[in-house]
């Protein structure tokens, strides 16, 4: 099993629009996609001193499972434009782990 992890920061006054749109357009449109190996996506939230910080965790089955959701240079981050004009800033690449317990 594949892990992919991102890192995307808010400003506090958009910190809630953005949960609002993960839940209700983009993990919704992820999930409609119906991705072979895509077994889920966990939203994780921290409130800091100067914004919020996001945290998006998902599992496939494997790096080609990963592929067919990001594409050929799968590290690359996939942040649709609305996401990204609520965003203060966000890792540009995300980060890959194979479970191994």
């Amino acid at each position: 099993m594949i892990v992919r992890i991102w890192h995307g920061w808010t400003t506090r006054a958009n910190a809630d629009a953005y949960e609002r749109l993960l839940h209700e357009e983009i993990f919704v449109g992820i999930r409609n996609r119906a991705i072979k190996g895509f077994r889920g996506i966990q939203l994780l939230r921290r409130t800091l001193a100067d914004g919020v910080e996001f945290v998006t965790i998902m599992t496939f089955d494997s790096l080609e499972a990963v592929r067919e959701f990001a594409g050929a240079d799968y590290e690359l981050a996939v942040v649709p434009p609305k996401a990204r004009a609520l965003l203060a800033r966000f890792d540009e690449r995300s980060a890959h782990y194979e479970v191994v317990v």
